[in-house]
């Protein structure tokens, strides 16, 4: 039947001629019938066959459990020896019987949940307890049955929302508006039917322009208003631009056009299956329908209640209009299926003069003289970070996984000092990397988890994060309430803000990554943008020149490997990156062809659907952290380069409908710029700008151009601990002259308190920033970056003229040989180098430890056993072991830290064997006790002096050192090999070291 009309008093524009120079079509008044999608035949049988089931399972159950078995409970109150009866078949038959009974129950009561949110389509239906397979069962066949009488749109929410709800509910909306719920949830047919209309999106905004232009321009401003159920019957905006624009994929125009506005009853649109009778809809210029109301005419059916209602909400249509814009700050976009995926860049903003650590100001400090160092990685400070911890620890790997070979000549003791572009590539990391930030940034995503889980809140979607100027904004899907404590509202409701301030408060927990998925795509102003990929409601395209993209793919490709606010993940690359694998084996894999892409992607998706409905979940948020979060849902990000062909693209549009609440995220490359299924288009141009118009985004690109792609894989694989293992060792950087003639002119002990014999302690409080310079220069023999001097001395930045005038005050102090030549000098590629004069206690232990087991020490036992006695003492503890505290942080990129207990440990244990050699046990556990001052965490020491104390027949002796590692081994216990030792020299000292106490 024809529904009632509404009207308005309000005025608005008024004809306008389209692009093409014709006049708008005439405005239609002629009222005419809802047109209702007929019911096919499958419809009707799909109903039956759900009636007979419901039929079945709600009467047909307790009917034949009431005549075949009867009530199983006793009648009355059981006495306590029934506790002591036998246990009988009908017994079994009884606790089996109430377990039906039971489930009979769980499932009519999900049957009922179900059935009222079906007809009265308001709200989501909510969740029976423990009843996620039942209710599953019971919301299609509930849906089945009205099929006939409503269609799939009508019964959004409560139906179509079947395994999709976000926080809040949040689902991909073309999914949402398409979902027709089948017999048995065919979800697959639904993601078919949304990538298809994703498909048809560009031929219909073209079609509309040849028409003539927007629908703005065609006809006065038009208005419907929600009607209310009849019978059940529930209006949609599927329905609304089926009968009114032709085509019931053009509901989002409708949504857009009404987003975010007030409506007469103070509410707002916010999602598009969400619509209440009542709520007044601007429709496009096109549409026609004799429900619909012009303004600025009289409607004189309409009540003039609703004229005013209508007038009112037209006054709100500028402001709607207005968020969409494509401003950097505009408000949100509702893009193929997306959610409110306007990203908005932070208000709050203050001067960089007014913050912490901001490594994106740093760079901008020294950009005037970069040295030739890769922009692309000074630039990219969360992703040189990355990086630069990534290699440190394949670097320590290699390190420590050559500690198990022969003492001696063994790889591994001095990793291979890069060259050429690696080389240029490790400064570029070093300087730009900013490893607070990241820390930073890590404790508060997991600290507002935890926060989360303690109010027993669940996370909310989060769509970006923005860094800007030190603090913390997370731009939310959607209002998720008051952040907790100490996070802020932001500049509305869907952002939440933390200050670095703040943000330096919070400490280490024990909660899983809450947002692994993002990823910096680049900066605006002073705000780096990081998205996080897995929340993205659908695919997200990107067009530009394949070179381009590559760079893109790459930079996002790595930092998504090494980030350090993640716990697992899953990155697969197609159409690139098959050299990538190297920065993280376990993240990384790389598949030939889009064909294998689509078959593992459809597995997966299948399994991930799977889990989350039998653990009860709605999506990897809600199974990532709380009560759950052993389950440690893992992000899959897949990685496209390869335009995919029409077909392909349709499949992926299918996988990615469902993809955000499954913690999937799909990056497509095209070289159109139209691709079905994305909800979120991006381009990158020739001049490093990243646009996203339909976003507000004009980004300065993080890229990782081919040449620093290659770099950065070449560090990885030189420093693999499983390549080429059979290599002779690497020499060390610098040997010295280890004879009297050889005595330098400047000798700087760094192991153990610092000290420096040869030069005058420099006056003033530029002291010890002249002593950390020596420091790192004296680490690095063979040249350190003039940048990498002033980030490490300043990780904040330094502008030239401080730097310049700090390597004045260097050469100064440094002085020149008495030849004339400066002990500071530059190499022909700008690096800054010392003399040979200039000599450090770690350059003299390495040449004393290579000679003794490389050199003269190999053929001559008297010499091998006087290098490394002189080697041990130069040892007198940990490295810059009184350095004060704020200072050399730096080393935290070293692996010098790692180096220095082996090497000194190796020295040891050779010396040790020296000794054992002529049965001088006291000599070598001296060597060994000297050698665990600075190593006292190498197993093999007290492995060599539990042998050596046991060679000299001291049973007290070896008993008390027994005792000794269990107290320094705490809760964890002695390691295995240990125990196993213990049992062969001291049998019973388990029971000699219980007899101590």
């Amino acid at each position: 039947m024809p529904r009632r009309r509404t009207s308005s008093s309000s005025s608005s524009t008024g004809s306008t001629t389209g692009a093409t120079g014709t006049t708008a079509a005439p405005r239609n008044r002629t009222p005419q019938p809802v047109r209702m999608r007929r019911r096919s035949f499958g419809d009707f049988v799909k109903a039956f066959l759900a009636l007979v089931a419901l039929a079945v399972l709600l009467v047909g159950v307790p009917g034949a459990l009431a005549t075949q078995i009867g009530w199983p409970l006793p009648n009355g109150v059981p006495s306590f020896d029934w506790l002591q009866q036998e246990i009988t078949v009908q017994t079994f038959l009884n606790i089996l019987t109430v377990i039906v009974w039971l489930a009979w129950a769980q499932f009519t009561a999900c049957v009922l949940v179900e059935m009222k949110a079906a007809l009265s389509g308001v709200g989501v239906p909510g969740r029976v307890p423990g009843a996620g397979p039942s209710q599953l069962l019971a919301r299609q066949l509930v849906a089945a049955l009205l099929l006939v009488g409503a269609t799939a749109a009508s019964l959004t929410p409560g139906l179509s929302q079947l395994g999709h709800s976000y926080d809040g509910n949040q689902k991909p909306t073309v999914a949402a508006a398409q979902a027709t719920p089948g017999l048995f949830a065919q979800q697959q047919d639904q993601a078919a039917g949304a990538a298809a209309a994703l498909a048809e999106q560009a031929s219909h905004a073209a079609a509309h322009a040849d028409a003539g232009g927007s629908t703005a321009q065609q006809g006065d401003t038009k208005y419907y208003r929600i009607q209310p159920p009849e019978g059940r019957h529930h209006d949609s905006l599927w329905e609304i631009a089926q009968r009114h624009l032709g085509d019931g994929r053009r509901y989002k125009e409708i949504f857009q056009l009404n987003k975010d506005r007030v409506q007469p009853d103070g509410s707002k649109l916010s999602e598009a299956s969400l619509i209440r009778p009542g709520w007044i809809m601007e429709m496009p210029g096109d549409a026609r329908g004799g429900e619909l109301v012009e303004l600025p005419d009289e409607a004189p059916n309409v009540s003039p209640d609703v004229q005013q209602q209508i007038g009112d909400y037209a006054q709100t249509g500028d402001h709607a209009q207005g968020g969409g814009g494509s401003g950097a700050q505009g408000g949100g976009h509702e893009h193929a299926g997306g959610g409110a995926t306007q990203v908005s860049v932070p208000e709050q903003q203050r001067p960089a003069h007014d913050t912490g650590h901001q490594q994106a100001t740093a760079v901008g400090a020294e950009s005037d003289s970069s040295f030739g160092l890769p922009e692309a990685l000074l630039t990219a400070p969360l992703l040189a970070a990355g990086l630069l911890g990534a290699l440190g620890r394949r670097r320590r790997q290699a390190l420590w996984q050559s500690a198990f070979g022969a003492v001696g000549g063994r790889r591994g003791m001095e990793p291979p000092t890069p060259s050429g572009d690696a080389q240029d590539v490790q400064d570029a990391l070093l300087v730009g990397a900013d490893p607070e930030g990241v820390r930073l940034l890590d404790l508060s995503l997991r600290g507002l988890a935890a926060s989360l889980a303690e109010e027993s809140r669940a996370l909310p979607v989060v769509y970006a994060a923005w860094l800007s100027n030190g603090d913390l904004h997370l731009q939310l899907a959607q209002p998720s309430g008051k952040p907790p404590a100490p996070w802020q509202q932001g500049q509305d409701q869907t952002f939440w803000m933390l200050s670095r301030t703040d943000a330096e408060r919070y400490e280490d927990v024990d909660t899983a990554a809450p947002y692994p998925g993002l990823v910096s795509l680049g900066t605006m102003d002073d705000s780096r943008l990081l998205l996080n990929l897995e929340a993205v409601p659908g695919i997200v395209s990107l067009s530009g020149r394949e070179a381009d993209r590559a760079a893109v793919f790459a930079s996002v490709a790595a930092e998504l490997a090494t980030n350090g606010w993640s716990d697992r993940m899953t990155i697969t690359l197609v159409g690139f990156g098959e050299d990538l694998t190297p920065l993280a084996p376990n993240r990384i894999r790389h598949l030939e062809d889009i064909e294998a892409l689509v078959e593992t992607m459809e597995a997966e998706t299948r399994q991930r659907r799977g889990a989350l409905g039998a653990a009860g979940h709605d999506s990897v948020l809600t199974g990532r952290t709380g009560p759950a979060q052993h389950t440690r849902w893992a992000p899959h990000l897949v990685l496209l380069a390869a335009q995919p062909s029409a077909e392909d693209a349709v499949k992926l549009a299918e996988l990615a409908a469902d993809a955000s609440r499954l913690g999937i995220g799909y990056v497509v490359g095209t070289e159109t710029g139209d691709l079905p299924g994305a909800a979120w288009e991006m381009e990158i141009t020739g001049q490093g700008k990243l646009l996203a118009p339909l976003l507000g985004l004009e980004l300065d690109a993080q890229l990782l151009p081919a040449a620093q792609q290659r770099a950065v894989v070449e560090l990885f694989v030189e420093a693999d601990p499983e390549r080429d293992t059979d290599r002779p060792a690497n020499t060390p950087p610098f040997l010295v002259d280890i004879s009297e003639q050889g005595r330098p002119a400047v000798y700087a002990r760094l192991v153990g308190p610092y000290e420096i014999i040869g030069l005058d302690n420099p006056d003033g409080e530029r002291s010890a920033l002249l002593h950390e310079a020596l420091a790192l220069l004296l680490l690095h023999r063979e040249g350190v970056h003039p940048r990498v001097l002033s980030s490490a001395l300043w990780p904040r930045g330094v502008t030239d003229d401080v730097r310049t005038a700090l390597l004045d005050r260097l050469r100064d102090w440094l002085g020149t040989d008495p030849d004339g030549t400066p002990r500071l000098a530059t190499d022909g590629s700008g690096r800054l180098t010392l003399a040979k004069t200039v000599v450090s206690d770690l350059d003299v232990l390495r040449s004393l430890y290579h000679e003794a087991t490389q050199g003269k020490g190999v053929d001559s036992r008297a010499v091998r056993g006087r290098l490394l006695t002189d080697a041990l003492v130069l040892v007198r503890g940990p490295l810059l072991a009184d350095r004060p505290e704020g200072r050399y942080r730096w080393l935290t990129h070293e692996i010098v830290d790692a180096q220095l207990p082996l090497l000194v440990a190796d020295t040891g244990l050779a010396l040790c064997e020296f000794h054992m050699e002529r049965n001088r046990a006291e000599k070598a556990i001296e060597a060994l006790n000297a050698a665990l001052r600075t190593a006292p965490a190498d197993e093999r020491l007290w492995h060599e002096l539990l042998r050596a104390t046991h060679a000299g027949g001291d049973t007290d002796r070896l008993t008390a050192l027994a005792t000794d590692l269990i107290g320094r081994s705490g809760a964890r216990g002695l390691p295995p090999r240990t125990e196993a030792l213990l049992d062969e020299l001291l049998p019973t000292w388990r029971d000699a070291i219980a007899a101590v106490g």
